[in-house]
Formats: C-alpha cells, sequence, structure tokens
C-alpha cells in the first residue's frame, strides 16, 4: 500500500531527523551551526523522534493514516515555517533553507496522498435504507 510506505518514509525520517542531536549533539552542531540552547534541540528532537514513531505505528490501519498524514503534515510544516523564516534571515544556519525543500517535499507527497485517496477510491454503495428525503413507494414494506 502506497500510503503506507509513506507513512513508514516519513517517519523514519522523522525519527532519524529527531535522533541525532541526541545521540551525536557535536555532529548536529557541526552541520548546522552552534546553539545557544542544547537542551531546547533535545527537546525538539525527542518530540520529532516522537511523532516519527507515532507515524509508524499509526499507518496499519485507515484511521491510523489519517493520523499519520496529520503528524506528518503538522511536522513537515512547521519546520518548514521555522526553516524559512529563520534561516532566510541568517537567525540560524542557511543549511536550513535545504530542510526547508526536504519538507516541502514531504508536504507535496502528503497532498498527493490525501489526493490519491479522495479522489482514486472507488466510491461507497449507497445504502437506500439510510437515504434522507421523502418517503416512496419503493420505501414501504410489502
Amino acid at each position: 500500500m502506497r500510503r503506507s510506505r509513506l507513512a513508514v518514509a516519513h517517519g523514519l525520517f522523522n525519527m532519524a531527523a529527531g535522533l541525532w542531536p541526541l545521540l551525536h549533539y557535536r555532529s548536529f552542531e557541526a552541520v548546522t551551526g552552534p546553539k545557544a540552547d542544547d537542551w531546547l534541540v533535545k527537546c525538539v528532537g525527542g518530540l520529532i523522534v516522537g511523532a516519527g514513531y507515532a507515524q509508524l505505528r499509526a499507518r496499519k490501519s485507515p484511521e491510523g493514516l489519517a493520523t499519520a498524514r496529520r503528524i506528518g503534515v503538522g511536522t513537515a510544516g512547521t519546520f518548514a515555517a521555522v526553516d524559512l523564516i529563520y534561516g532566510g534571515t541568517g537567525r540560524i544556519s542557511g543549511v536550513y533553507l535545504l530542510d526547508a525543500v526536504v519538507e516541502a517535499m514531504w508536504l507535496r507527497a502528503w497532498t498527493k496522498d490525501l489526493m490519491v485517496e479522495r479522489y482514486d477510491c472507488p466510491a461507497r454503495p449507497i445504502d437506500q435504507r439510510r437515504r434522507i428525503g421523502p418517503a416512496s413507494v419503493l420505501d414501504v414494506p410489502s
């Protein structure tokens, strides 16, 4: 199932991104630039690990896939906005502008996934017994 692969891919990406500063803070700062508050970086890392884990676990049912999508859009949208606002002004390293591109790709993938789900799935049959409206001759039991 394509949607399942997207949830797994984004979940793994989020987990890797979150684990990096937790497991090797020095290399994280070497790539992304020095940080004033290492505790804040580690807190955000832990939160994104949790989000990635939730995406991985949520992928097994239609409701779970919707949850994985909401988490994916929320994380990608938030990171993209922060990357563009602060990376574009020099407040944080310009390398975050590359992350903004990656986050935009996740947003595009989830948007495409939603369109496929909404417009390419077969229509559900209409249950005539649950139809709303005036009763007709066909609705009267014999």
